[in-house]
């Protein structure tokens, strides 16, 4: 896969570039897998907007993921590779020895026609998915589980992979993308290899209406609304007084702990990101 730009024949063309999709063997969605996806705009259950400059955007149907992989010692093979609307990796298409089929998340290597398995037996190769346990300290992986049986949780966005750090006991320890080590059960499970789309990350969007595609709205700044609208607005000038910077909702953005009591996960973490205990 690579990078395609364009010829600038306009000003905005001169910054777009976008995927090649030459990895792509599939084009239309697995009908069975998919559900149609309704957008909330930002919205909750009552209509309140909760995440600002969301709204708008193509239509897309939801591909219904494998996290769990839990077809244990099934042979799978790879009939497609698909594009998938809602994240940023690739997706493949894996039709079991049983006639059913799954969409996963695509490891870097694996390609059409090739065969994976998940089991405690299973070949560490890409694509394959064990119990921490059963995987080799300083293998590659992604899609790890946080409880065993709850389906991956960490490590699914294009080009990540985390690393089997130590085992000792019923904890092994996990070193994420974000440089964060961390417990996690050795029961939980874990597919080999890094995710796919490495290139994802050096796309440049290149212009505003290809961000409304997307589905985000302009974001516009505190100080330029009147006082009703935001913290910031309102006064004369460009100035937002002699006020906290705040967010659109009015909670302090800088410094400002919003953590009200430790998760129930904190104990897991040996070391967060950056180096700090």
């Amino acid at each position: 896969m690579g990078i395609k730009t364009y010829r600038p024949y306009t000003p905005t063309r001169r910054f777009i570039t976008i995927e090649d999709f030459s990895d792509i063997t599939k084009t239309e969605p697995e009908k069975s897998l998919t559900v149609r996806l309704f957008k909330k705009s930002g919205r909750n259950n009552t209509g309140r907007v909760t995440i600002p400059h969301r709204g708008g955007g193509h239509k897309r149907f939801y591909r219904i993921i494998d996290f769990k992989r839990d077809k244990i010692n099934i042979k799978g093979k790879v009939t497609g590779i698909e594009y998938d609307p809602n994240r940023s990796s690739r997706i493949a298409l894996i039709e079991y020895e049983d006639g059913e089929k799954r969409y996963i998340i695509q490891p870097e290597g694996l390609k059409l026609g090739d065969e994976i398995i998940s089991g405690p037996n299973a070949e560490i190769k890409s694509g394959n998915a064990l119990p921490l346990e059963n995987i080799p300290v300083g293998t590659t992986i992604h899609n790890i589980e946080l409880i065993p049986g709850g389906g991956g949780k960490f490590t699914r966005s294009a080009g990540s992979w985390a690393q089997l750090m130590a085992k000792e006991g019923n904890l092994s320890t996990v070193r994420m993308p974000s440089g964060e080590a961390r417990f996690v059960p050795i029961k939980c499970m874990a597919t080999i290899g890094q995710v796919s789309n490495l290139d994802h990350e050096n796309v440049s969007l290149g212009s505003a209406g290809r961000k409304r595609h997307l589905g985000f709205k302009p974001i516009v700044r505190g100080t330029a609304m009147n006082a009703i609208d935001h913290p910031h607005g309102g006064g004369r000038g460009k100035s937002k007084g002699n006020n906290q910077p705040r967010s659109y909702s009015n909670v302090p953005a800088k410094g400002y702990k919003t953590r009200h009591k430790r998760n129930k996960w904190d104990w897991m973490i040996v070391q967060r990101r950056g180096g700090n205990l």
